[in-house]
């Protein structure tokens, strides 16, 4: 229970520090929070918890195909935000089109021979 709790503490840690960073420095915030941290944590712990190489070569080839769905959440959102939508607006369609794009690339990766 203590590592778990300690997993989260860190999590949150991550996400305030970014958070706070942006508020005096938004770009270099953003490099931060760009940086696969949540990734590469994640692989750190699913190593302890399972030391598999197959496992874990899956794993990392899955967020590979995972994180390019998610890519145009980022284009989406500054420009709903620049053309007078607000936060929330821009936010939940960022979001929106993530999901469909995950679910097309569940849908189609196996058929491109893509392991997802």
């Amino acid at each position: 229970m203590f590592g778990l709790a300690a997993k989260a503490l860190l999590s949150g840690m991550l996400i305030v520090a970014i958070a706070e960073l942006g508020k005096r420095l938004p770009t270099f915030a953003a490099l931060v929070a760009s940086l696969p941290l949540v990734s590469v944590l994640g692989m750190i712990l699913l190593w302890n918890a399972r030391p598999d190489a197959e496992n874990m070569a899956v794993h990392a080839e899955a967020t590979f195909w995972y994180v390019l769905p998610s890519l145009p959440m980022f284009l989406v959102m500054p420009w709903l935000l620049r053309h007078g939508y607000g936060f929330w607006t821009a936010l939940l369609a960022g979001c929106l089109l993530t999901v469909a794009l995950y679910l097309l690339m569940a849908q189609f990766g196996p058929r491109l021979g893509i392991r997802v």
